[in-house]
């Protein structure tokens, strides 16, 4: 933590190399966050590349109040908000599609319960339907669900991470979690899927397990 606090320090300073080796700390980290917004690799190249942008000019106002890689991920959920608030509406993750990568493509996987081919049929299935919902969230709920499903934060760092006060953002998270379930639901009844009790069993883990965990990296 000292070592990322006088990396931070330096490139206050004007000190591209210092920035630099911050840049590759946390790039994946902020790449992984604005694919999961954009849901396409150009946008998420481009998003990412803003964010350290605006980062490196408002480095001076950084005061080590908060972890360095949440307050990259604040420029960017903002960032995309209001490209999303200037654009509309943006191509969304689809969970079922291939990573394209510069030496081709890798597909998505997420670890089936047993292996069971049956299984792996039923949650491939499954995420296709939460591919099309997420589709249909607004920007807002969308970022209020990838903060905290996928990156983990708590309800207090999302409400400082986009200036909005406990209750708007729980209240955001449960609209968007409740218009999720709704869309999955019907989606599976028209697909002939059966979801016992009205839940699938994979639950929210597959709904939001596309690179979970890759942004609470300290």
């Amino acid at each position: 933590m000292d070592a990322i606090k006088h990396l931070i320090q330096r490139s206050q300073e004007q000190d591209l190399v210092a920035f630099e080796q911050l840049v590759q700390m946390y790039q994946q980290r902020v790449y992984s966050l604005s694919y999961q917004l954009t849901g396409n690799h150009a946008d998420a190249q481009d998003l990412a590349q803003e964010v350290f942008i605006r980062a490196y000019r408002s480095l001076g106002s950084f005061r080590f109040e908060a972890d360095f890689g949440t307050w990259l991920h604040r420029i960017a959920v903002n960032l995309w908000l209001n490209m999303k608030r200037r654009r509309g509406n943006v191509n969304l993750i689809s969970l079922d599609e291939p990573v394209h990568t510069g030496d081709g493509e890798v597909p998505r996987e997420v670890a089936a319960a047993a292996g069971n081919p049956e299984e792996e049929l039923e949650e491939k299935e499954f995420r296709g339907l939460v591919g099309r919902a997420l589709k249909e969230l607004s920007a807002e709920q969308r970022a209020v669900l990838i903060l905290r499903e996928v990156e983990g934060y708590s309800y207090d760092e999302i409400a400082r991470m986009l200036d909005l006060s406990l209750g708007t953002v729980k209240s955001r998270l449960n609209r968007a979690r409740d218009a999720l379930k709704k869309r999955v639901s019907a989606l599976a009844e028209e697909a002939g899927m059966a979801l016992p009790g009205g839940k699938s069993k994979h639950g929210r883990a597959v709904v939001l397990k596309e690179g979970a965990g890759a942004g609470r990296t300290r």
